[in-house]
């Protein structure tokens, strides 16, 4: 099954994301990495206690929030030049006042507290992902970019000829070339098409980075991306190690995958296009960014036709529409006896894409209030990618629901993986038993053997084969803050990680005048991607604590959770916690154990990753 996940289809504007404060002391504080100094003014009196300055805090943070989001809704859901400037300086203002209150957090930061006092400075300070720099012409000029940038992208065609409307094609129709195609020099022109669209804001890219890091020096960081490594409530070095051992552990199955696939591609465009010992060229993967593969599974099927599954199918000729679509996955909430969602979600959400103008279709979840003003921001069409991807997005939307009683300081995920793997864990249940239950298929499958290797290879194409790019976007953004990666380096650079992680190369020459990171949407919405990494090995583990508490006893891929209260019980109790407490505590809460870990990934995908060591004993893996 085609699974569209935040990593391709999300960005989440719920809650401010926190950032670190520098000490309060006349001297010069090391920063967090250990190899750079910056400057610390000295700290004033406090006039107030540390608990009043949290609850002003989280007073002036929800009321800015909504008037923010609100400016953002407009802008995606309707783009021009009108909401733009609306939205760049709604930006502005946001970003004054986490200013403001940042130094005003800095008369606090060596004062006694409470515990949920002292968590909420924590969500404050650190892990920040736009740190404002410290004059107002500097904050203005990195909201307009933040604005513009987004919206070359959001509005972005590719145009063969005059730009007329029948020969310029957006995101979504080439995408659609991407994903149905199987002509190489077709699949070759969409694929260099889109990402001629990024060098247009190359510059203004390279502008914004040394702004953001301008502002992240003012708070003490070496640059932004150690900022965003600060915020899992454990030393950033500790992070980066930890994101290196899960990746350890899952990258002999992600090799095994790369390795059929690579001898499965070959054999269908002949081994001079995809030879048997270099990289798979990028184009090829059915996926505009190479980032999740079950489009091609018609070229990887391992046993044709063997427990075949079409939703898409199922969908079109029920005539289901975009609120029909929606109603199935709510249904699978309310199931699990969490409530239904507000009379509010239907009426403002952006359910399908409207014929009169411009909007940014890639699909988010809003919490716009941070109580019950609930939306959903997605194109929804009658087929298998966006039923799966609805289920998702309302995983983040019964996570707000779930939190929206706590102070605003507490109203977001654990960490950031966490909100992103709740939609994911909802998604492992989308079982051939559970679209029997909810009608789209007329029986269950038969489980057989070629069943179920089949249904784990369809699976896989998208759960590990985005693995190593959920991880490379941040390890190339980490070194462009930093300065290891120079500008003139951006894509030399780029195409280097990803041969390195994923196994693929440029399907033509690239050069420094291209951007081809920038055809990303979160380059663009600087949004951070480590998140998706961790939500893909922390969905397992969730799912198997959720199927375990529904006394699920068969294995894990067959586990369904729908119509558990049971299992909707443990998931409310996961969610309603928010980030009140350090994340390890909350999964420690869930499913007993204080660490991530992926071998419940490797439980899962156990039947598959046997077959493919079998079919690979003759192939000569790697590049």
């Amino acid at each position: 099954m085609k699974s569209i996940l935040c990593a391709k289809k999300i960005l989440v504007l719920a809650v401010i994301a926190p950032l670190l404060i520098s000490a309060c002391d006349k001297k010069e504080k090391v920063s967090e990495s250990g190899n750079e100094t910056t400057s610390i003014s000295v700290a004033s009196t406090p006039s107030i206690s540390p608990d009043d300055f949290i609850a002003d805090a989280n007073k002036k943070l929800d009321a800015a929030t909504l008037e923010n989001n609100s400016a953002q809704w407009v802008y995606e859901t309707y783009i021009n030049d009108d909401s733009g400037l609306l939205a760049a300086k709604s930006n502005e203002r946001f970003l004054t006042l986490q200013k403001e209150l940042l130094a005003e957090a800095r008369d606090y930061q060596t004062l006694p507290m409470s515990a949920a006092t002292a968590k909420a400075f924590t969500n404050l300070t650190k892990g920040k992902e736009l740190l404002p720099p410290d004059n107002a012409a500097d904050i203005a000029e990195l909201a307009n970019l933040g604005t513009k940038m987004s919206g070359i992208y959001g509005s972005a065609k590719y145009c063969k000829g005059d730009k007329t409307e029948k020969n310029c094609r957006d995101l979504t129709a080439l995408s659609a070339v991407m994903s149905t195609s199987r002509n190489y020099d077709e699949l070759l022109d969409a694929w260099t098409g889109w990402h001629s669209i990024s060098p247009a804001y190359r510059k203004d890219y390279e502008r914004y980075i040394a702004l953001a890091n301008s502002g992240a020096k003012a708070y003490g960081f070496n640059d932004l991306g150690a900022s965003w490594r600060s915020g899992y409530d454990m030393p950033a070095a500790d992070f980066e190690l930890e994101v290196e051992r899960l990746w350890n552990q899952v990258e002999p199955l992600y090799k095994s995958l790369q390795c059929k696939v690579r001898s499965d591609l070959s054999k269908h465009y002949g081994a001079d296009k995809v030879p048997l010992d270099k990289p798979i060229p990028a184009h090829l993967l059915g996926d505009m960014w190479s980032q999740q593969w079950s489009d091609i599974y018609d070229l990887v099927e391992p046993y044709p036709g063997a427990g075949k599954l079409d939703i898409t199918g199922a969908l079109v000729k029920q005539k289901k529409d975009a609120v029909q679509i929606a109603k199935i996955a709510e249904n699978f909430f309310v199931s699990l006896g969490l409530q239904k969602l507000p009379d509010s979600f239907w009426q403002k959400s952006m359910l399908t894409k409207p014929r009169d103008r411009e909007v940014e279709c890639h699909a988010s979840a809003w919490s716009m209030d941070a109580k019950n003003d609930v939306r959903i921001k997605e194109c929804i069409q009658p087929n298998e990618t966006e039923f799966l991807t609805i289920h998702h997005e309302l995983g983040h939307v019964y996570y707000f629901l779930a939190y929206n009683n706590l102070p605003f300081l507490f109203q977001n995920g654990a960490h950031d993986g966490f909100h992103e793997a709740i939609g994911d864990t909802i998604m492992l249940s989308i079982t051939p038993d559970y679209l029997t239950k909810v009608g789209l298929l007329d029986k269950t499958a038969a489980s057989n053997e070629h069943a179920v290797i089949n249904q784990q290879m369809r699976m896989a194409l998208d759960k590990i084969a985005f693995l190593p790019f959920g991880k490379l976007i941040d390890q190339w953004r980490w070194k462009v803050y930093s300065g290891e990666i120079k500008p003139e380096d951006y894509n030399k650079s780029w195409w280097q990680l990803r041969t390195q992680y994923q196994g693929i190369a440029a399907p033509v020459a690239r050069s420094e005048s291209d951007f081809d990171a920038g055809a990303k949407y979160h380059i663009a919405a600087n949004v951070p991607y480590t998140r998706y990494f961790l939500a893909h090995i922390l969905q397992f583990q969730f799912h198997k604590a959720l199927c375990d508490a529904a006394g699920f006893k068969g294995p894990l891929y067959q586990c369904s959770i729908y119509d558990n209260k049971a299992a909707g019980e443990k998931l409310q109790t996961l969610l309603a916690a928010g980030a009140s407490q350090p994340w390890q505590d909350t999964l420690e809460a869930a499913i007993g154990t204080r660490k991530m870990d992926a071998s419940a990934i490797l439980e899962y995908f156990a039947p598959l990753s046997a077959w493919l060591n079998e079919q690979n004993k003759h192939q000569a893996c790697g590049w």
